[in-house]
């Protein structure tokens, strides 16, 4: 199990735009499956974008689909999600978990995923 930390989070207005990233600092995260989940007080845990170890091939929620986009930077270990025109409902706790499989991470939920951050807010509002 993998410690992973976010960064990114923060205050933005409806239509705004935020950059989570998801590292570690021993671990090739290229070699894991890193997932982007988010929690809403009062609901659950909701899978929100994956990108799958090593082949990289990506997963998005229907409600993000066409305004996050997740991708690697092998460079600096990270993974990253670009949220774009964000909504109130987007608001959250927004945690990276990762999973080292060679299962592809659109099958995998959160029960998968055997390593997580400490989940960094995102709140939309004017």
């Amino acid at each position: 199990q993998l410690q992973l930390v976010e960064s990114g989070g923060g205050l933005v207005q409806p239509g705004g735009s935020l950059r989570l990233s998801c590292t570690h600092s021993e671990y090739n995260l290229s070699d894991y499956s890193i997932g982007w989940f988010r929690q809403a007080p009062g609901k659950e845990r909701e899978k929100v974008s994956c990108v799958s170890g090593r082949v990289g091939k990506t997963a998005y929620a229907d409600s993000v689909k066409d305004r996050f986009t997740i991708s690697r930077d092998a460079a600096k270990n990270l993974v990253i999600l670009q949220m774009n025109s964000l909504e109130p409902a987007d608001a959250g706790v927004y945690y990276c978990a990762g999973r080292h499989t060679s299962r592809p991470c659109n099958v995998l939920g959160s029960a998968d995923f055997d390593s997580w951050g400490q989940g960094t807010q995102v709140t939309v509002s004017y």
